[in-house]
């Protein structure tokens, strides 16, 4: 046997042993040189809690559409722009464009002396006034309600610029 033919045997012998020990056992028992067979302690999960059996994915899910169409995250994109954009003063904490939901830390609005910190949450796709969701909270405790009006306004007004300039394009 020649060297080339050696190492191949050596490379598919190799290769046999790494692939049988992927490989489970139907018992669900382990084996162990030297000893008997030990089964393993089971330890009890979220999907055993719910009686939910876990999802098995492969590689060829990431290349199908199997999404439920009935379940969309969608946030409308004039109020996402709209709220950084009235909002620019505020430091951004935490985005999360897929949810909707803007957080920001404290900032001062200019020509402003109190400082005021955002929560903004998107929680419909369509343009309209209950898809927008504004808290606001000052160093002092609670905004006055017409505070957190005014910045809706002001975020809704925005928005409806936004969408009138794209549809003359």
């Amino acid at each position: 046997m020649n060297k080339a033919t050696s190492l191949r045997t050596a490379a598919v012998l190799g290769l046999g042993l790494a692939v049988a020990g992927c490989g489970g056992t139907s018992s669900g028992r382990l084996f162990q040189w030297g000893g008997p067979a030990q089964t393993p302690q089971k330890q009890e999960t979220a999907f055993d809690k719910f009686n939910v059996e876990p999802q098995q994915s492969t590689l060829w899910d990431l290349f199908s559409n199997n999404e439920d169409p009935n379940v969309s995250l969608a946030v409308n994109k004039y109020l996402w722009t709209a709220s950084l954009q009235v909002l620019d003063f505020l430091p951004i904490q935490s985005v999360d464009p897929f949810s909707g939901l803007i957080v920001t830390g404290y900032g001062t609005p200019p020509g402003g002396g109190k400082a005021y910190r955002a929560t903004i949450h998107i929680t419909d796709p369509a343009l309209d006034a209950r898809s927008l969701k504004v808290s606001l909270e000052s160093r002092g405790g609670t905004v006055a309600p017409e505070t957190v009006r005014a910045v809706e306004d002001a975020i809704l007004t925005r928005a409806r610029q936004l969408r009138i300039r794209d549809s003359n394009l």
